[in-house]
């Protein structure tokens, strides 16, 4: 199975790249031979810069790119 998601809108303030990862965390943890890619493209972009100051009541991004990263996504 390949799966490619396309993320383009900004990390923080809404809920669309978090829920984007978390589903691409839960398949590639159900699927281990699945071969799932991430595209970030636009504002979605931002979500890997380092060291940002999470907002309040939100998931830190980079730490969710991160892991997915070291398991091969």
């Amino acid at each position: 199975m390949s799966l490619l998601f396309i993320l383009n809108d900004a990390p923080y303030g809404s809920e669309k790249v978090y829920n984007a990862l978390r589903l691409a965390m839960k398949l590639q943890q159900e699927h281990a031979d699945a071969a799932i890619r991430i595209f970030l493209m636009a504002d979605a972009v931002t979500g890997t810069l380092t060291n940002q100051t999470t907002p309040q009541g939100y998931y830190n991004i980079e730490r969710m790119l991160k892991a997915l990263i070291n398991k091969g996504v």
